[in-house]
């Protein structure tokens, strides 16, 4: 049986958030183990993975269109089997089935230990469908990092207990399941032993990361836990909820030095009447308030946060406003999203939708706002000394590139440097010379 499983080669393409990521990643040791052969491009494989994103409209189009594109290797490619996983599935099971004949299987994201029981039956000429509530441990896994790369992404916890009224993710996700403390760091300890010197921790709502377990947040336990990794560099935290942000975790990011002083802090909004109808955390006044706490804690802490317009009774008075808000405290970093009225979320039914063009419009408007803010934060480096993460060399211009700790790996800008002479995957300083919109540019100090 393991060399008939060698015959056959496997490639999953991965869509969506780092989350999926690390879901494929999971499915690539099951699939290893299992003594498939792993390929990178799907015109190689015999089997094709689609790990798909279900978040909003943009994310749903693009999962079907490659579903398509895949499915047309059928016709000429060495293709046998189709598979589909990850969020599309838990939401639109019936119709990807009755809809797109060229699937078969599907597993969804409660279910990714399955995989390798989808491959077989798929092949065997079934149509395995393993899709249900999501419920997935993540508390022993295993992962097989295809990029071998200085940074990777650890997922902490998965679901989601918050009720906002425009988001999908406990439809898709379930219900907040925490890892232990002990499986977190046993996982770090080992992704450093690859050679790993940056992780960042995601969740859903990292905040409330053990809540479920104990009844109280966990994070700044965790944070101490991996404090004490030797080789381990940098640790950075992506999308803190606001609602449970407390004085224990501020002070525990304020004096782990291994905590980059970067803050990921998804507000949505900043005017009290769309907050109350997103039903997010506290108002306008508590979001000042936290975000004052936070900078005189960690005085250069770069904060990112992402934006919502276009929501539901969003009028141009509170578009304004919410200008007037960014402008006034100056995010380091920030993601704009249009609203999406997703099935099944108690925002889809609010009366007072938004046009599409006026949603549109109003993302330009605040990302404009927004690079000249950035561009302004960013000019406080030139000048300074930064230790870079070298994350890869631009072979033609002969410069490397990197990041800084107050910038995320794929979501936020790069250092391009020069005069150095070592590898990819160290943390070197810097010394910034110039700053850009986003980008920063420097000469390495080499020791």
């Amino acid at each position: 049986m393991q060399q008939k499983h060698g015959e056959e080669k496997v490639a999953i393409v991965t869509l969506g958030c780092e989350k999926n990521k690390v879901d494929s990643e999971i499915m690539s040791d099951l699939i290893d183990r299992k003594g498939y052969q792993l390929v990178d491009r799907p015109e190689e494989a015999t089997v094709v993975i689609v790990n798909t994103c279900g978040f909003i409209d943009a994310a749903k189009e693009e999962s079907i269109d490659t579903i398509l594109e895949v499915a047309r290797l059928k016709g000429h490619g060495q293709l046998k089997s189709l598979i589909v996983a990850g969020c599309l599935t838990e939401r639109y099971q019936e119709i990807l089935l009755q809809e797109m004949p060229e699937i078969d299987g599907l597993v969804g994201t409660g279910n990714i230990d399955k995989i390798t029981a989808v491959i077989e039956e798929s092949l065997a000429g079934r149509h395995p469908v393993y899709v249900g509530n999501p419920a997935f441990s993540y508390e022993n896994i295993s992962r097989k990092r295809r990029e071998k790369r200085a940074s990777a992404f650890v997922k902490i916890a998965e679901g989601c207990n918050n009720q906002c009224t425009f988001c999908a993710i406990p439809i898709m996700r379930g219900k907040l399941r925490s890892r232990t403390i002990a499986s977190v760091t046993r996982e770090v300890r080992q992704l450093v032993e690859e050679g790993v010197k940056e992780v960042s921790l995601i969740a859903q709502d990292l905040s409330n990361y053990g809540v479920d377990l104990t009844g109280r947040s966990l994070l700044p336990d965790l944070l101490r836990s991996l404090q004490e990794i030797p080789q381990l560099s940098w640790i950075r935290l992506h999308y803190l909820y606001p609602g449970a942000f407390s004085d224990e975790l501020l002070e525990t990011m304020a004096t782990c030095d291994k905590v980059v002083p970067y803050a990921d802090i998804p507000l949505q909004h900043s005017e009290d009447s769309i907050l109350r109808r997103m039903r997010r955390p506290g108002y306008q006044t508590d979001i000042r308030n936290l975000l004052r706490r936070i900078r005189d804690r960690i005085p250069d802490v770069a904060i990112r946060t992402s934006i919502i317009v276009g929501f539901p009774g969003e009028t141009e008075e509170d578009f304004e406003n919410l200008l007037s808000f960014i402008k006034e405290v100056k995010f380091d970093r920030l993601g704009v999203f249009t609203y999406s009225q997703e099935e099944g979320t108690p925002a889809a039914r609010l009366k007072e939708q938004v046009a599409d063009e006026v949603k549109e419009e109003r993302a330009g408007r605040l990302m404009e706002i927004q690079r000249r803010i950035t561009a302004e934060r960013n000019s406080r480096f030139v000048g300074r000394i930064l230790p870079v993460l070298v994350e890869k060399k631009d072979e033609k211009n002969g410069v490397y590139i990197g990041r800084t700790p107050y910038d995320a790996v794929e979501v936020d800008g790069e250092v391009y440097l020069t005069g150095y002479r070592g590898d990819v995957g160290e943390i070197i300083p810097v010394r910034i010379t110039h700053s850009y919109d986003y980008d920063l540019a420097g000469v390495a100090i080499n020791r």
